[in-house]
């Protein structure tokens, strides 16, 4: 089994989830919907996990790989004025993560993180394991506790 500190965190956190890993495309114009079709799940249920700064600081968010974050929810959601993307180079020493394989678990910097609320009501939602190719299914209340996380709409 592929082990990450995504899975390492899940673990140490006593949080069962299941592995699914996929054939990653790099070229892929959107790897989440890219992953949803890999393996057959609703795209509204497998989610993204984007990088931002707001008002300078770092955060997290998670949404479901067929939306857009908007960015203003996203700085109100961390009562902050201006949200922005974090450029990929940053997110990735920020994280420890490739960007294609960023995990909201097991971030070598933990940082304020908030998950859209539209799918926290599902049985399941499938989040990058930490690896480019790889989700895994969790209960989504498993996901906001070892988070920290909040679900809050950050999509328009």
């Amino acid at each position: 089994m592929t082990s990450t500190p995504g899975l390492r965190a899940l673990a140490a956190a006593g949080v069962a989830v299941t592995l699914h890993p996929y054939d990653y495309d790099p070229k892929a114009d959107a790897i989440g919907l890219a992953a949803a079709h890999a393996l057959g799940l609703d795209p509204a249920l497998v989610l993204k996990t984007l990088m931002v700064e707001v008002d300078g600081k770092p955060a997290c968010c998670v949404l479901p790989s067929d939306r857009q974050l908007s960015m203003k929810k996203v700085a109100a959601a961390f009562g902050g004025k201006q949200a922005e993307m974090m450029k990929p180079d940053k997110a990735e020493r920020l994280t420890g993560f490739r960007v294609g394989g960023i995990s909201p678990f097991g971030q070598k910097r933990a940082v304020a993180t908030a998950f859209d609320a539209s799918p926290m009501a599902a049985p399941n939602v499938w989040i990058n394991a930490g690896a480019r190719g790889l989700l895994l299914g969790i209960a989504p209340q498993d996901a906001l506790r070892v988070t920290s996380g909040r679900a809050l709409t950050l999509t328009p």
